[in-house]
């Protein structure tokens, strides 16, 4: 069974949620399409239903073309974006917090 992001984790397994989180995590990089599919582990046709709704509210941009393949990556001038990464910061965030501090009553008991 494959670990779960804390967003996912949150937001639940949808295609969308996960081909987000996917974009998320790797924020600095753009992929094909293919490679967004199979990083998010979402099949093509459940991958296809959601690509046309990130492209369309900006959340995606393409960033430049190699062959026949368009390249993609996060959108982070969209104000939406910015606030899920920061949002996505914040729940990491919350979450360590939390083991930390159950590690630390763990030890000391």
């Amino acid at each position: 069974m494959e670990e779960q992001s804390i967003f996912v984790e949150y937001f639940g397994g949808s295609p969308f949620i996960k081909v987000l989180d996917f974009l998320i995590e790797g924020q600095d990089f753009d992929y094909s399409m293919t490679e967004i599919a199979k990083g998010a582990n979402v099949g093509w046709s459940a991958f296809t239903r959601v690509w046309n709704s990130l492209l369309e509210k900006e959340i995606v941009i393409q960033t430049r073309t190699i062959g026949n393949a368009k390249l993609f990556k996060l959108n982070k001038k969209n104000p939406s974006v910015i606030s899920l990464i920061k949002f996505d910061w914040e729940l990491t965030k919350l979450e360590t917090n939390k083991l930390v501090d159950e590690n630390s009553i763990q030890n000391t008991a």
